[in-house]
């Protein structure tokens, strides 16, 4: 296996009631992030999403790319997105990612965050193709970037900064329970890059688990 990842997981266990978040800060070496970095900033067609917000539609603060299996459509705020094909660094990526999450990934949502200006507002991962516990895997590449997570009911939350090269695993209720963001910064901040791994469910998987259920 070469070390562009880390096969095993050993990570921190975030404490949030209800929740289940593991991150690793170093999951990616420095090299293999930056490689990783560059490699997708260039192959992958970003791509402006529009939203629809409050009975209106807007442009996301980021660049997007949704990518997967075939048939491994996705919607989210009421917009449904086709999947591109994988390009060959996410496919090496993703199959190093289920060795050390022991899970099964047919998608993955991209972003690109160009400077502090770009951010996500609150929202949870939960719509009805993810599952009612979906496992979501998500990878930072470049800038450090604030996360922060707080419970629906107005309780606890917590806050943590996504260094270059990190895996964060939420599972469980988490997003159930709670909502994610990403705010803007007026720092100075080098672009970022964010894979959320996930299984969309209720699709035909692709040919390769076909054959390795063959043997």
């Amino acid at each position: 296996m070469s070390p562009a990842a880390r096969t095993s997981l050993t990570a921190t266990t975030l404490p949030l009631p209800g929740a289940q978040l593991r991150y690793r800060a170093d999951w990616l070496p420095v090299a293999a992030a930056d490689a990783l970095f560059a490699a997708l900033a260039s192959s992958i067609p970003w791509e402006r999403h529009r939203l629809r917000l409050f009975g209106r539609e807007i442009d996301a603060p980021r660049l997007s790319c949704w990518i997967g299996d075939p048939g491994a459509a996705y919607t989210y705020s009421r917009v449904r997105f086709e999947p591109r094909p994988w390009p060959p660094a996410l496919a090496t990526l993703r199959a190093r990612l289920e060795i050390a999450c022991a899970a099964r990934f047919n998608s993955v949502l991209a972003n690109l965050y160009r400077d502090g200006r770009d951010s996500m507002g609150w929202h949870s991962d939960d719509e009805p193709e993810l599952g009612a516990e979906p496992l979501i895997a998500s990878i930072s590449l470049g800038g450090a970037r604030r996360f922060r997570l707080r419970a629906r009911d107005g309780g606890a939350g917590v806050e943590l900064e996504l260094a270059h090269g990190s895996l964060l695993l939420m599972a469980g209720a988490t997003q159930r329970l709670y909502r994610h963001d990403l705010p803007k910064t007026r720092a100075a901040v080098a672009p970022r890059i964010n894979l959320t791994f996930r299984h969309v469910h209720g699709v035909r998987e692709s040919a390769r688990w076909a054959s390795v259920a063959q043997g």
